[in-house]
């Protein structure tokens, strides 16, 4: 069991002498991954602390839709792309399964769930605050990818949901299946992930093992586990290289009010909640 603060240390690719991105990232107190990426292949996934914003957004929210004071977001923005010497790409997420590719033209705020890159110093970037981010690669650093997973979008229409369409977007860059890499970040835990019959049926109509992740509480009730509906999914593609969150209590965005935002905790005990931002980057 791994816990997210283990995974900031120096990559093993990192020149002797200049600082690494997890040094870099220790005022901002991001998570480093831990998985086998290849040596041009960079990414992070922030938490609350580091920025600039005020309570209930303190401090390091990158959200520019929750209400926060927009130049403390664009100043969060500037330290989060200082940081990582690369160019964050800031989609408009809504829960669908739209992918984009980005290229040094693409805006802040285009429509999407998912993004790839196979051009060095732009950023793969997606938000949460609950829903779980998915970073990718391959073993030859060909591309990387970012993937928002909300429940919708993890569900999808029929068992097509934001992964199977980023996995075939990858995959028309000519990266095989098992030679793809996934990172997952912190979310929701599944002792936390109260939702309804609509959710459990959402997931079951597409694939019925799906419901070995959704545990009864109550009539109507059920506790889900989002990571765990995630490698699934990810596994029916044929990967099997997933590494990140293991369902432990410490990458519970809920669980961790200190290092993590959560919608679904700070919007009801505190009037609102930031985002944190995973990226990927290649050098």
């Amino acid at each position: 069991m791994t816990a997210p603060n283990q995974g900031v240390g120096k990559p093993s690719h990192c020149p002797g002498n200049m600082p690494t991105l997890a040094e870099q990232m220790l005022k901002l107190d991001g998570l480093v991954p831990r998985w086998p990426a290849p040596a041009n292949v960079r990414s992070l996934c922030t938490t609350r602390k580091g920025g600039l914003s005020k309570a209930p957004f303190d401090s390091l929210n990158l959200g520019d839709h929750v209400g926060d004071v927009p130049q403390d977001v664009a100043k969060n923005r500037a330290l989060l792309q200082t940081a990582i010497s690369a160019k964050p790409v800031f989609l408009q997420q809504v829960h669908a399964v739209q992918v984009v590719h980005l290229n040094a033209e693409t805006p802040h705020g285009i429509e999407a769930d998912a993004c790839i890159a196979t051009q060095g110093g732009l950023a793969c970037t997606v938000m949460v605050a609950d829903c779980l981010p998915l970073l990718f690669t391959d073993r030859a650093g060909s591309f990387v990818a970012a993937a928002h997973a909300g429940w919708r979008g993890l569900a999808g229409l029929n068992g097509m949901g934001v992964l199977e369409a980023t996995v075939g977007s990858i995959q028309a860059t000519k990266a095989l299946a098992p030679d793809i890499l996934v990172w997952l970040g912190p979310c929701i835990g599944a002792t936390q992930f109260e939702v309804g019959d609509e959710v459990r049926d959402a997931f079951a109509s597409g694939n019925l093992t799906a419901l070995r992740h959704f545990t009864p509480i109550s009539r109507g009730k059920w506790l889900a586990d989002l990571r765990g509906l995630a490698r699934q999914r990810l596994r029916a593609l044929g990967i099997p290289k997933i590494y990140g969150n293991d369902g432990s209590a410490a990458w519970c965005t809920v669980s961790q009010p200190s290092r993590f935002f959560s919608h679904r905790r700070d919007s009801v005990n505190r009037g609102g909640s930031g985002r944190m931002a995973a990226c990927i980057w290649l050098e």
